[in-house]
């Protein structure tokens, strides 16, 4: 599918479900990484979700192959998971997946990696804020090219990309074209100019979400939860983006 430039730059939205996805295509984004569980970072889309975006969405599609929150040290069940909903992403004809897997000492679990990018082409490959857990960034990096991945996401091992930014520009200067290194978290219209400018990056990655109400006039005051407000993304904050992008 068609990821369109933006100031010859690229946008992507990260979208935990089809309607959010649909907003950030039609506010402009370039494309989205799909998932659901935000509040966990972002976990694996169900099987209908992901049959729907793809019908739906005429921009890239990558997906966050992640069974479940927490560290990325999987078990062999997990790792089967992930292999499947590879091969699942790969059937519908979806652009690219987003994956990392790391070994207990932090370094990048390159046996299992590379079983999983084998898999995954000729999608396009990405290597998630797993990246942001390693012990060695640098050699984690190189690690990441030899394994064949086309993009690294990461916030340069901070909480924030703009915190990270530092990282960032020297990892984009050690990448010098083999990779692309796509900044992310906390990425928003009051910084990403800046960000761009100091860090040299090409594309960049945000939630750019927002939390509805429950529109529930019942109220069932002796439960707790249940009626939390729903989080996604948030068509204006995708402009708002863009419309800094375009300034540039």
């Amino acid at each position: 599918m068609s990821e369109k430039k933006i100031n010859d730059l690229f946008l992507e939205i990260c979208a935990n479900s089809p309607t959010a996805a649909l907003a950030a295509q039609r506010a402009g984004a370039s494309r989205v990484e799909f998932c659901q569980s935000l509040e966990l970072g972002g976990t694996s889309p169900s099987y209908g979700q992901l049959k729907l975006a793809r019908k739906a969405l005429t921009i890239g599609l990558h997906v966050l192959i992640r069974p479940r929150g927490g560290d990325f040290l999987y078990n062999e069940q997990e790792f089967e998971e992930m292999k499947e909903d590879i091969a699942f992403c790969k059937e519908l004809g979806c652009d690219g997946v987003v994956i990392g897997i790391l070994n207990k000492d932090g370094s990048v679990d390159k046996t299992r990696m590379q079983e999983l990018v084998k898999l995954a082409k000729p999608m396009c490959v990405v290597f998630h804020r797993a990246f942001d857990r390693c012990n060695n960034p640098s050699q984690s990096l190189e690690d990441i090219i030899e394994l064949g991945c086309d993009r690294i996401l990461t916030s340069g091992l901070q909480n924030t990309a703009w915190d990270g930014r530092d990282l960032l520009k020297e990892l984009i200067e050690q990448a010098n074209g083999r990779i692309e290194i796509m900044p992310g978290a906390g990425v928003n219209a009051n910084n990403v100019k800046e960000l761009i400018r100091y860090t040299g990056a090409r594309s960049v990655h945000a939630s750019a979400k927002d939390s509805m109400p429950s529109a529930m006039t019942y109220k069932q005051e002796s439960v707790l939860g249940m009626d939390e407000d729903v989080v996604g993304t948030s068509y204006a904050r995708v402009v708002e983006l863009i419309e800094q992008i375009k300034s540039l």
